[in-house]
Parts: C-alpha cells; sequence; structure tokens
C-alpha cells in the first residue's frame, strides 16, 4: 500500500471513529451488568428519604426505588442491586470510572453538569425540589431578608452555594457562608448553632429535621429561592443505557397515567387497551427497541411500582413528611410529570 493509500485510510479510520462518538467499550453497560447479574448504583449514604437504613437494616428510600426499578428491567430482579455509597465530592468520578453502572443520588440536573466534555448525562427528572432554609425558633427570623449579615451553612459542590449569593446579592443584602464537604458536617454545625441558618432541598431538610424529634424548635422560611430537578445521571457515550434509564421513568409515569398499579398490573397484562398491553410487553415492541425482555416494564411497576406508588411510600401519604404532589403531580393535575409516548 502507498503512502497515500495509508493516509486516505487512516482518514477514514478517524472520521468513522470521530462519527461514532465514544469507543465501543462505552457501550458495554447493559452487557456488563447482564453478565455481573448484578447492578452496581450509586446512592447517598445516610439521606433520609432518597437514601437510608431503616430500622431492619434494608436500604430504602425513593432513590433505592430507582435502583430497584432500573435491576428490574434489566435483570428482571429489583433485588439485584448493589449499593454503591458514594460522597457528594466523588459521586460523578465514580460513574466516569466505571465504579457505578448509574447514579442515583439526588442529584441536581445542570448545565455545567451535563454539557458536552463533562463525561455524564442526566437520564430523567425524577423529582422536583427547591432549595430551602430552616432557623431555630429562637432566631426570630421568619423571613428569608433577615438572614442579612447572618452565617448560612451549606454543602459544597452542590449549586446551593450560587443559588443563595445571588439571591442575597440582587436584593442588596450579604451573608456569611459556612461550607462542608459532608452533609452530617453541615447539620452537625447548625446544630451546634455555629451558622444562624441551614440550606438544602426543601424535602432534604424537612426529613432531617424531623429526624431530630425536635421539630418543633425549628420553622423553615416561606421563601424558595430555586427549583432543583434531580434524577439519575449515566456515563457519556451508551446511548442504549441512557434510553433504559430514560424509559424507566415514563413507564413509571405512563402506569401511573394509565391505572396501572404495583396491585392490578398482574391482572391488567390482559387489558383491552392497546397502549396497557404495549406497556407491560402483552403486544411486543418497546422491549426489542431497548434491547431488553418484553416484559421490562411488567417487571418494574409490578416489583417496585408506578410513579405515584414510590412516591406515596418514600414522601407522600405512607411517609413521615405526608409531602402532597404539588409540582410532582401528573400534569393532567396540575403538575409537570408526564410520559412521553411509549410507541
Amino acid at each position: 500500500m502507498g503512502v497515500v493509500s495509508r493516509i486516505l485510510g487512516f482518514c477514514l479510520i478517524s472520521a468513522v471513529l470521530a462519527l461514532s462518538g465514544a469507543p465501543a467499550s462505552a457501550q458495554a453497560t447493559l452487557a456488563a451488568v447482564k453478565k455481573r447479574g448484578q447492578l452496581n448504583c450509586g446512592v447517598n449514604d445516610d439521606l433520609p428519604p432518597f437514601s437510608f437504613l431503616n430500622d431492619k437494616k434494608e436500604r430504602v428510600g425513593f432513590d433505592v426505588d430507582y435502583c430497584k426499578a432500573i435491576a428490574a428491567a434489566t435483570l428482571g430482579d429489583a433485588s439485584k442491586v448493589n449499593f454503591v455509597k458514594l460522597s457528594f465530592a466523588k459521586r460523578f468520578d465514580a460513574l466516569k470510572s466505571g465504579e457505578v453502572d448509574v447514579l442515583v443520588r439526588h442529584s441536581i440536573i445542570t448545565m455545567d453538569r451535563t454539557a458536552a466534555g463533562t463525561g455524564v448525562r442526566a437520564a430523567a427528572v425524577t423529582y422536583i425540589d427547591g432549595q430551602a432554609f430552616v432557623v431555630p425558633r429562637t432566631a426570630n427570623v421568619t423571613r428569608l431578608p433577615n438572614l442579612d449579615k447572618q452565617t448560612i451553612c451549606l454543602t459544597n459542590n452542590t449549586p446551593h452555594r450560587a443559588n443563595v449569593e445571588n439571591w442575597f446579592s440582587l436584593r442588596g443584602l450579604t451573608l456569611q457562608v459556612q461550607a462542608f464537604d459532608d452533609q452530617d458536617q453541615m447539620y452537625k454545625a447548625f446544630f451546634d448553632g455555629k451558622c444562624t441558618a441551614v440550606t438544602q432541598e426543601a424535602t432534604t431538610l424537612a426529613q432531617t429535621i424531623i429526624a431530630t424529634g425536635k421539630a418543633a424548635n425549628y420553622i423553615m422560611l416561606p421563601e424558595i429561592i430555586s427549583r432543583e430537578p434531580v434524577g439519575p445521571y449515566v456515563k457519556a457515550g451508551d446511548d442504549q443505557w441512557l434510553d433504559i434509564v430514560h424509559w424507566i421513568q415514563n413507564a413509571m409515569i405512563e402506569a401511573e397515567e394509565r391505572g396501572v398499579s404495583q396491585v392490578t398490573v398482574a391482572d391488567q397484562r390482559n387489558s383491552k387497551d392497546p397502549e396497557v398491553r404495549r406497556l407491560l410487553g402483552t403486544d411486543p415492541g418497546n422491549g426489542k427497541v431497548l434491547g431488553l425482555d418484553e416484559s421490562w416494564a411488567y417487571n418494574v411497576i409490578k416489583q417496585v411500582g408506578n410513579y405515584s406508588d414510590v412516591y406515596e411510600r418514600n414522601l407522600g401519604v405512607g411517609s413521615p413528611l405526608k409531602f402532597g404532589r404539588g409540582i410532582n403531580g401528573l400534569w393532567q393535575k396540575g403538575g409537570v410529570m408526564y410520559s412521553m409516548p411509549m410507541r
């Protein structure tokens, strides 16, 4: 082969690699999970109601249920999950290195985390939270502007600092910040009186304060200064895996919309509704598109539940929080949750 031919051949190979995106090894998450027989799912160490150990030392929570849903869809068994506890600082590195197959760690979805070159992709919005503030009742603070020139505790490696600094700056107010790499350290500082307020997503704040048994000693200020959509992240370069995690969320919402719950799903496999039959794999097609068994969505709903099942037991009426659905309700009921067409 002449020099020109070799150069042309090299250029052609380079062009093909460039167009194909990530190398073939990055396209193998589903195969690796199936070969391993277990899903490695990155979660928080102790963050009720998202991931924590209950009285029986079982790991439970909203994020935990999503890990189980992914295992049910890909392996047919929601119990085949290895929960990998990750810190704020190390969570995305663990995902990019392959230590975990998916990160389901109450992680906020932002542009700087998901833009090209970050090495990760957000697969779905599973819950919408908002940044709130809690203060002791003894501080005599009733509104956020009352924290002018006060100290606020928050965590590093989150958008919280920028959010609060922007909010105060726009109103000509000042504040002092104590930032911590570890959430437990942040709350310890707050409870020890080292800061006037603590800020985090409203759900986590509420759960943490309730868990102290002294909720009456604290108040949550009325201002919610941000919207914080959270959801699972996957490693960039594996489109099939991204699609799988994305459509699991859609399937759980679609099931709720069509009245298919964990309790009723077995009977509804023989539904006359073609959309339900397609969702549950009675009429095949959706499984093949994703490279999964046709019963993948049925397994998710039967073993874990639809979106309402998961929400209510972790955040709603079945939980200590008793949170209403609000913005996380179905679109037909004033919320923003909806499924892309499952066809």
